[in-house]
């Protein structure tokens, strides 16, 4: 489905300085959004979040052509990167808006560190806090970060791993099996998701 799009601002910089961690979310300092994605990548801070309708389907976005990484990929509803002096809980927030035109109160399910390849010259290396919520919106979708984007129900997406994986992003992936486990099942209930 795609969205009518009202909003097209860049939101997203190369230069935009991002937080540098170890594997137990210390800071150890800020480097730019395109140094800390270079080679094999820097570890730093990340959210995925994951939004769900009254349906119980999810939100899923495909990144747009713009992107140095995975674009047109299909990825969760929304990610990116706390910036320096930001928290979690801001960072979250402005991008949903910036990217999606929505908002939602989050519940945190966890973290979890990963190193993707993308090229050569590009990777992600990200400690990643995921999230979940509600909304009963459809997105407004920059089309600077979002080519399309669709609503799909947790049996449909499961099918879609499995047979079309390459068409995802690897976090999104390795998010949406977490979040399939039993371990986030409280996490889940408490935006009224009964797996």
């Amino acid at each position: 489905m795609e969205s009518t799009v009202t909003q097209d601002e860049l939101v997203s910089f190369d230069d935009e300085a991002l937080i540098i961690v170890d594997a137990q979310d210390c800071i150890l300092g800020h480097g730019t959004k395109a140094e800390l994605h270079q080679g094999a990548g820097t570890l730093h801070r990340a959210f995925s979040i994951f939004l769900f309708n009254q349906n119980g389907e999810v939100l899923l976005q495909q990144r747009s052509h713009h992107k140095r990484l995975w674009p047109l990929f299909w990825s969760n509803t929304c990610c990116s990167h706390p910036r320096q002096g930001e928290t979690y809980s801001i960072a979250t927030q402005r991008r949903l808006s910036e990217e999606c035109g929505l908002s939602s109160e989050l519940t945190f399910t966890h973290q979890f560190r990963y190193q993707a390849q993308f090229d050569e010259s590009g990777a992600e290396h990200e400690l990643c806090s995921v999230y979940v919520g509600r909304t009963d919106s459809d997105p407004s979708a920059n089309p600077l970060e979002i080519a399309d984007w669709q609503w799909i129900s947790p049996q449909s997406l499961d099918n879609w791993i499995a047979h079309q994986p390459e068409t995802l992003t690897p976090w999104l992936k390795l998010e949406w099996h977490a979040l399939r486990s039993d371990d986030h099942r409280a996490s889940l209930s408490q935006i009224g998701l009964d797996w």
